[in-house]
């Protein structure tokens, strides 16, 4: 079950997994989604020990996940279809103390063992972390609505700054 797994008992067993997801069963991840694609979220993980310098194995997991999710365009505010794709390590300690050390140290991705880990929240999170700061459209489908007035030609060339000045000298010239 992705939901409680014995992460130690998944690297010593060399465990494989992969499946889908509905993107309505990831809560956080379909809760802001603009329009009502569920396109599946599709994912695989491999667990693997390796060994370092001779010393005790260490626990790893090499996640993959790929999603479509519809966000609010921030230029045209229509729906957007993002594609989001995540492919991460993660290397795994024993204790809190252990991860924070080496988290602190190592560019690695660093978790903590656990029997009862949740496979399906790590991969949300992940999306989550690969969703754009600012969905937006490459090309918006629709014309930007402008609540300006459209400008002329002669509203559209920059006024000279002293202009205004030149008005009030020739006015005054004798």
């Amino acid at each position: 079950d992705p939901r409680r797994l014995d992460v130690a008992a998944a690297a010593a067993a060399a465990a494989a997994l992969d499946g889908r997801w509905p993107l309505s069963e990831l809560a956080r991840l379909a809760d802001d989604a603009a329009g009502t694609v569920d396109e599946p979220v599709e994912w695989s993980a491999r667990f693997e020990q390796r060994r370092e310098h001779g010393g005790a194995p260490q626990v790893w997991l090499h996640l993959r996940a790929q999603a479509r999710v519809a966000r609010e365009c921030q230029r045209c505010l229509q729906p957007v279809l993002l594609a989001l794709n995540v492919d991460r390590a993660f290397r795994f300690m024993a204790t809190e103390d252990e991860a924070a050390a080496l988290d602190a140290e190592s560019e690695d991705d660093v978790l903590v063992l656990s029997r009862q880990f949740d496979l399906r929240e790590l991969v949300e999170d992940e999306l989550l972390l690969a969703l754009p700061i600012v969905p937006k459209h490459e090309h918006c489908p629709a014309p930007w609505i402008s609540a300006a007035p459209a400008q002329t030609a002669e509203d559209a060339a920059p006024a000279h700054p002293f202009a205004a000045l030149a008005s009030l000298k020739r006015r005054n010239s004798p």
